[in-house]
């Protein structure tokens, strides 16, 4: 009986072409995501590129390939969090430009508008949890299992960060509020 050799068998042709696929039929909606964590592109993509990575260490371990969406968001929420207590990301930035006064905040996937300014000042645990919730539109459970805590958990957090976008954000901002009652 022979045996090839390692040399001439191909070794993970399937699961790179596997992992191809998928890389490219849900880069651009993971992207969002990403972006939406990390408030810039190329923090968006460094953060989808560390994920996929993982993902690719670990497509053999993958049993429920209908389920890859939350492992990667799952992998992102957990590098954004973990890139937020590093000292050197905790520094303030300076800039020479001021920000523009008054836009047109219509809805625009998270991509800019006035609201989005105030999201991006929340702390790492209730932005993940408004992305994933209000952008991402995933149930609690689901939030839940992404973030790896409980249902409370996300509820309290996504409690506490309503509260803050409530507190900070003009009034001008409430679409329950009419044009004429803004002062």
């Amino acid at each position: 009986m022979t045996t090839k050799t390692e040399a001439e068998v191909p070794r993970g042709s399937d699961k790179d072409a596997d992992f191809s696929a998928y890389m490219a039929a849900r880069q651009a909606a993971l992207y969002r995501t990403a972006y939406l964590l990390s408030g810039d592109h190329a923090g968006a993509e460094d953060l989808l590129q560390n994920a996929f990575a993982k993902l690719y260490l670990s497509w053999d371990k993958v049993r429920d390939h209908a389920a890859l969406d939350g492992y990667v968001r799952r992998v992102m929420v957990n590098e954004h969090n973990s890139l937020w207590r590093r000292a050197w990301k905790r520094r303030e930035h300076s800039t020479d430009r001021l920000p523009e006064a008054g836009a047109d905040d219509t809805y625009d996937d998270g991509l800019g508008g006035e609201l989005w300014a105030f999201v991006q000042t929340l702390p790492p645990k209730q932005r993940s949890v408004v992305v994933l919730r209000y952008y991402e539109q995933l149930s609690e459970a689901e939030i839940a299992d992404v973030m790896g805590i409980s249902t409370g958990t996300v509820k309290s957090q996504a409690s506490r960060a309503l509260a803050a976008l409530r507190d900070r954000a003009p009034q001008s901002l409430n679409p329950h509020q009419s044009g004429d009652d803004v002062r």
